[in-house]
């Protein structure tokens, strides 16, 4: 085991100390720096009078959701109905399905018993008034139960009604029979890059003020404006916008620290791999590949992973089971066994493709935490 203790080059990830003893490949997650991240986001919104309300498709734990209620989050968003059932089985009572659902079939049946749960608070996502009108046949009766708000497309272009109709689709909803609480946007564009981000937050601002001016010509005041994604979280976190909802950041991973939207020592995940080969000259290999990582590599970042004890080396390649990491002539080389932390490019993913986690504080296992919704993509 090579024991010198690393430099990590400035604005690169730290990521959690990993404890010995680990069975390969796992993921490690550092509670003292996820309820970190959790203040300095709560903290940060409540500065500039915006709710917080995090998306919980990062990290899909019940106890997770629950830590970020803790620190001063308002309600929970989720991207699925799926997710959705596993937070309010989990106790969490006010949760926005932030997706233009089309209700029909079972779905519709598992909507109506969720508006069944005393306590409840829930919204939906439309961008379409067919889409509005298809959740009130669903929930007939039990409209009253439930409140929408219109997704805007923040120049993103995936989903979301053009700011100059929001109020069109608010009028066909409200004539439906349903609550129209407000407006919201995602700006996924932001995730390109570092000037992408801070576009794309203005990009949300100026389109929910569009949206917003749209629905009060119609006689429909939002009282809900809400914006999203970890990377143009604080810059776009201004009037109107009064709710925001990030989600990587409680975690954070290699592109939010390339992007601004978590700090080198806000990173709470790593994988855990074991150095299984070094048969071929030049290289290690890791007991982590694709289905442990995935294939998600963004244009700014090289490589599927970065490895903080041996700053010079990234994961050059995957394939299912192995990462293959190259070694620059002269970097220190880990050892076969030696177990080493990777920081993911994309936690979202990463998270996903793990049954549990291993909870830790400084090091120390707290305990192997579920990934309660993992596998509920609808």
């Amino acid at each position: 085991m090579n024991a010198e203790t690393p430099t990590i080059p400035h604005g690169q990830p730290r990521g959690p100390v990993l404890p010995k003893g680990l069975d390969t490949p796992c993921l490690v997650i550092d509670l003292d720096i996820a309820e970190a991240n959790a203040r300095r986001m709560a903290e940060a919104m409540a500065a500039r009078g915006v709710a917080l309300r995090p998306h919980i498709k990062t990290h899909k734990s019940v106890a997770l959701a629950r830590l970020q209620l803790a620190a001063g989050a308002v309600g929970l968003t989720v991207g699925t109905l799926g997710e959705a059932e596993v937070m309010a089985d989990g106790g969490c009572t006010d949760i926005f399905i932030a997706y233009p659902l089309w209700l029909s079939g079972r779905k519709a049946d598992r909507l109506r018993s969720l508006l069944e749960r005393p306590g409840l608070k829930l919204s939906l996502g439309i961008d379409t008034v067919a889409g509005a009108q298809q959740i009130a046949r669903a929930v007939g009766e039990a409209a009253d139960r439930l409140q929408v708000l219109v997704e805007i497309d923040p120049r993103y272009h995936r989903t979301g009604a053009d700011p100059k109709r929001a109020g069109e689709v608010a009028r066909g909803a409200r004539d439906a029979g349903l609550a129209v609480a407000g407006i919201f946007t995602h700006g996924g564009h932001g995730y390109a890059g570092v000037a992408a981000a801070a576009r794309a937050a203005e990009d949300e601002v100026e389109t929910l003020q569009q949206a917003a001016q749209d629905l009060s010509r119609m006689g429909i005041e939002p009282r809900v404006i809400s914006a999203g994604s970890s990377p143009t979280a604080m810059a776009a976190a201004r009037p109107p916008i009064n709710e925001m909802r990030p989600g990587v950041y409680l975690l954070g991973d290699r592109q939010q620290v390339h992007l601004g939207g978590s700090p080198p020592d806000g990173v709470a995940v790593a994988l855990a791999a074991t150095v299984v080969s070094d048969a071929v000259e030049g290289q290690v290999v890791l007991d982590a590949g694709a289905k442990s990582l995935t294939k998600d590599v963004p244009a700014y970042l090289e490589g599927h992973g970065f490895l903080p004890a041996y700053p010079d080396t990234v994961i050059g390649r995957v394939s299912d089971y192995h990462g293959v990491v190259p070694l620059p002539e002269g970097a220190r080389r880990p050892e076969v066994g030696e177990v080493v932390a990777v920081i993911p490019n994309h936690a979202c993913p990463v998270v996903d493709l793990f049954d549990s986690f291993i909870a830790t504080r400084s090091g120390e296992v707290v305990g192997r935490w579920p990934v309660d919704a993992r596998g509920r993509s609808g």
